[in-house]
């Protein structure tokens, strides 16, 4: 099935309101363990060439992207790196953001983030509903608590997005373990 495999050359990656104060929010243990996940998606973008995109929900009132994430993604190709702010919760249908996905034309999204059962579901549900297939790796999203995440992922997957792991799709898009791109990216999950 093509939604379940991904594609380097079609897949995106989207970072979703990984902000500071939204992050302060988040339990400390599990902020961790997400955003070392978030960045090693931005490193299998820089490494696979992929295109990277990054919300802000109302960075007046949330803070920031993170400057670790953004750190990460300011590495990436000027050209591969889209971010905007936004006030509404999914990063759906906004002129700027799908005139971008229409320039970077690729049709497979990985979506990591916070928070699962607001904005990345919502963000998931608008990609969905345009035609482009969805992966939320479990381990690079995260909710306030446990129980918001869990109806988060559900929601998800209901909606016809596939929900796995950061490790599941950084190897499906590298397919083999023959190349240069395997051994910098298993080094780094390792």
């Amino acid at each position: 099935m093509e939604d379940l495999e991904l594609f380097p050359e079609r897949v995106g990656i989207c970072i979703v309101d990984s902000q500071e104060k939204l992050a302060e929010t988040m339990p400390e243990k599990v902020l961790k363990g997400t955003l070392r996940n978030c960045l090693n998606l931005i490193e299998a973008a820089r490494v696979l060439d992929l295109p990277a995109v990054v919300s802000e929900q109302t960075p007046q009132a949330l803070g920031s992207t993170l400057p670790v994430v953004a750190e990460a993604v300011l590495r990436l190709p000027r050209e591969r790196v889209f971010f905007f702010e936004k006030s509404q919760f999914s990063c759906g249908n906004l002129g700027p953001f799908e005139s971008w996905l229409k320039r970077c034309g690729r049709t497979q999204w990985l979506i990591a983030g916070m928070e699962t059962h607001v904005s990345v579901y919502q963000t998931v549900r608008s990609l969905l509903a345009g035609g482009h297939s969805v992966h939320v790796p479990r381990d690079a999203v995260i909710s306030r608590t446990m129980a918001n995440w869990e109806i988060g992922l559900r929601l998800i997957e209901r909606s016809g997005g596939v929900v796995s792991s950061t490790e599941t799709a950084i190897f499906d898009l590298l397919k083999s373990s023959g190349s240069e791109s395997f051994s910098i990216l298993s080094r780094l999950i390792k």
